[in-house]
C-alpha cells in the first residue's frame, strides 16, 4: 500500500512540474552578484529590520560574535572522519554564511578576507570527497555562497580559483552522476534533496561562466527533486524522523529560494502537496521539553532552521516563524536574511495530530511548555531510511520535561552500521526502544505498523497502532493505545495499553528508557527529574510489577549514562492478554 501510495503521489507530481529545458532555463538569470538567497539590495532591509526588532538585533550580535572567534581559528582542512569529509564541508558552510554575512551588512574587510582564505584552503583540496557527494554537495554550496556573496570583493584571480573548483570538484562529478543515473538523484530520501541542492546552488553562481553546464545540471536538479519532495504529502511529515526532516527540508529550501532569486521561479517545486505544511510538523515534533520526538537515526536536540522563517513567509504561515523565533530561538545568519516577526502562538493550532504518510501521533494538553503531558507514538514502516526497529515506541514529556525518553543514534562509523550488523545495535533495534520486546527478538526489519485509529477531542485523545506485523513470529495480534484525557480539571493522565493475542509461552516485556531517577514500588513507580515528580502504576494485568532493566551495551557502542530502564515481564498465556500503565500527575 505505502509503494502504490508513493507511486501515485510522484505522478501527481511530475505532472505538476515543467521545468525549461537545459538551453531554455537560465534565460531569466539574475544579472550581477549577489543573486542566490539574498540578493544585492536586501542588505538594507535586513538592517532595518534589526532597527526595528530587538530579536532581530540579538540574533545579529550573535552572528557577529561567531564571526569573530572564526578569526582566531584555522581554516578547514581535508580530513575525513571514516569515510566523510562531511564535518569540514559543514564548517566550510557555516563559516563563509557567518563572514560574508557580516561583510554585507557592515563592509568589514577582515570578515570578507577570512571567509575567502576559507573557500581557497577548500578549492585546493585535491577533491570534495565525491564517494560520499554529501560532502561534494555541501562544499559546492559553501563556495557558491561565497563567490556570489563575496564577489565585489575577490580579485579576477580568486574568481577563477574558485570558480574553477565548483567546476572541476562539485558540478563536474555532479553531471556524472545525473548522467549515470546514480541512486540520490532517484532517492526519496534526504541525499535527494541535500545533492540536488548543493549542485543548483554551485551552478547558479558561475551560470554566466559556464552556461552549458550551469543549465544542464539545474534542469536535472529540478527534475529529480519531486522524487523526494513527494514524500511531504499529504501533511508536511518527513518519515526519516525530526533531524533528517530538518536537513532534508533545509537544502530543499536553500534550493528553493536560490531558484526565486536567480531565476525569478521554482518551476512549481513549492507547491507540490504537502510541502506548505512541513512546518506544522516541525511544530508538534518538538515536546513540551523542546526536546524532540527523535524517532530514526535524530538526536533528540532539535537544532535550529532558519527554513521555518522562509516557509512562513512562502505560504503565509506566522504560526512557522514565531515557533522558531520564540521557542527554538534561533541565531544563524539565514535567521536573520529570512526573518519574519510575525506570530503571536498556537492557540490556533492543535493539540493533537496523526501524520498519516509517516503514521506518527503526537498529543499535548497544553501549548504551555510548563505544564501537563506531551506523547508521540512511533506507526509507520520499519524499513524506511536510517528507521529503527521501534514501532510502537514512544516518548512522554511531563512539566516541560522529558521523562521517557528516545536513546537516539549511535555513532555512524560502527561497522555495518548501514549494513549487515545494524540490528545488532542496542540503540537501534528493538530492545532498546520504548515498547514491546518479545521472546528477545528483533520486530521484522519490514514490518509497516497503520494508525489504525486517532481521535482528538478537548479532554480525550487516543491513538491506536496496529504493531501485529511487527511481530508476527512471536504472537499473533498486538494492539497499542495511547490515551491522553482529563479527569478532573487541569488533571491530565496518559495511559498506554497493549492488547496481546496468541502469545501463549512468549516472554513478552513492556520496557521504557528515562533520565529520571527512579524509586519502585511493586506495580507503582516514582520518577523525579529536575525537581519535578512523576508517577506511573500497571493497572493491567493484576500482580505484575515493574523492575529496573540493564540498557548499557558493550563498548564500542554509546553508552548510556544517566539513563534507568524500566520493565515490565509476563508470560503469554492462551487468552488474550493486555498490559496496560497509567502516568499520573498525584500520586
Amino acid at each position: 500500500m505505502h509503494i502504490w501510495l508513493s507511486s501515485c503521489l510522484l505522478i501527481v507530481a511530475l505532472h505538476q512540474i515543467t521545468v525549461a529545458e537545459p538551453q531554455e532555463i537560465l534565460r531569466s538569470l539574475r544579472p550581477g552578484h549577489p543573486r542566490i538567497i539574498a540578493p544585492a539590495g536586501q542588505e538594507r532591509e535586513v538592517r532595518e529590520v534589526m532597527r526595528q526588532n530587538k530579536v532581530a538585533a540579538e540574533i545579529y550580535k550573535q552572528i557577529r560574535l561567531s564571526a569573530q572567534e572564526i578569526l582566531r581559528q584555522k581554516p578547514v582542512e581535508y580530513r575525513l572522519i571514516g569515510p566523510r569529509l562531511l564535518s569540514e564541508s559543514r564548517r566550510c558552510l557555516s563559516r563563509v554564511y557567518t563572514l560574508a554575512t557580516v561583510y554585507r551588512l557592515e563592509r568589514e574587510q577582515a570578515m570578507a578576507r577570512r571567509a575567502i582564505e576559507e573557500m581557497l584552503t577548500a578549492a585546493a583540496f585535491k577533491d570534495w570527497n565525491p564517494s560520499h557527494f554529501l560532502d561534494t554537495a555541501e562544499m559546492t554550496h559553501a563556495l557558491a555562497i561565497g563567490y556570489d556573496w563575496l564577489y565585489d570583493v575577490l580579485s579576477e584571480e580568486e574568481r577563477q580559483k574558485i570558480r574553477q573548483a565548483i567546476v572541476d570538484k562539485g558540478l563536474r562529478p555532479g553531471e556524472k552522476i545525473y548522467r549515470s543515473g546514480g541512486w540520490w538523484t532517484k532517492s526519496q530520501y534526504n541525499w535527494n534533496q541535500v545533492c540536488n541542492g548543493g549542485m543548483t546552488i554551485g551552478a547558479l553562481a558561475i551560470a554566466e561562466d559556464e552556461p552549458e553546464l550551469a543549465g544542464w545540471i539545474v534542469h536535472h536538479a529540478c527534475k529529480s527533486l519531486p522524487i523526494a519532495m513527494q514524500q511531504y504529502a499529504p501533511d508536511g511529515a518527513w518519515a526519516e524522523g525530526p533531524g533528517y526532516w530538518n536537513y532534508a527540508t533545509s537544502y530543499t529550501v536553500y534550493m528553493l529560494a536560490a531558484l526565486q532569486t536567480a531565476l525569478g521561479t521554482d518551476f512549481g517545486l513549492s507547491d507540490l502537496p504537502g510541502f506548505s505544511e512541513a512546518g506544522t510538523f516541525r511544530i508538534h515534533v518538538i515536546g513540551t521539553s523542546g526536546l524532540a520526538f527523535n524517532f530514526a537515526d535524530g538526536g533528540e536536540r532539535p537544532g535550529e532552521s532558519p527554513a521555518m522563517f522562509w516557509l512562513a513567509r512562502r505560504f503565509n504561515k506566522p504560526q512557522y516563524a514565531w515557533h522558531e523565533r520564540e521557542v527554538i530561538r534561533g541565531r544563524s545568519p539565514l535567521h536573520l536574511w529570512w526573518f519574519d516577526p510575525r506570530g503571536s502562538g498556537l492557540e490556533e493550532e492543535p493539540l493533537a495530530r496523526h501524520f498519516r504518510h509517516a503514521d506518527v501521533v503526537m498529543m499535548r494538553s497544553s501549548w504551555d511548555r510548563s505544564v501537563g503531558f506531551y506523547v508521540g507514538l512511533k506507526g509507520g514502516d520499519n524499513a524506511v531510511n536510517h528507521s529503527h526497529l521501534e514501532l510502537g515506541s514512544f516518548v512522554l514529556d511531563f512539566q516541560g520535561q522529558r521523562f521517557a525518553t528516545d536513546l537516539g543514534p549511535d555513532d555512524y562509523n560502527l561497522p555495518g552500521y548501514f549494513g549487515r550488523q545494524r540490528w545488532t545495535y542496542y540503540r537501534l533495534n528493538t530492545e532498546g526502544q520504548n515498547t514491546l520486546w518479545i521472546n528477545r527478538s528483533n520486530q521484522e526489519p519490514r514490518a509497516v505498523a497503520p494508525i489504525t485509529h486517532f481521535s482528538a477531542g478537548r479532554k480525550r485523545m487516543e491513538a491506536e497502532v496496529d504493531l501485529s506485523a511487527a511481530y508476527q513470529q512471536q504472537v499473533g495480534k498486538v494492539v497499542r493505545r495511547v490515551v491522553l484525557e482529563e479527569g478532573s480539571p487541569g488533571e491530565w493522565t496518559v495511559s498506554i495499553t497493549d492488547r496481546l493475542e496468541g502469545g501463549q509461552g512468549a516472554e513478552i516485556v513492556w520496557q521504557m528508557h528515562t533520565p529520571a531517577k527512579v524509586s519502585l514500588h511493586g506495580n507503582r513507580a516514582e520518577l523525579l527529574l529536575n525537581h519535578v515528580r512523576l508517577w506511573m502504576e500497571i493497572a493491567s494485568p493484576s500482580g505484575a510489577t515493574f523492575e529496573l532493566l540493564p540498557c548499557n551495551p558493550p563498548p564500542p557502542q554509546r553508552q548510556n549514562t544517566g539513563i534507568t530502564k524500566i520493565g515490565i515481564r509476563i508470560q503469554g498465556s492462551e487468552e488474550p492478554l493486555e498490559i496496560s500503565v497509567r502516568f499520573l500527575s498525584q500520586p
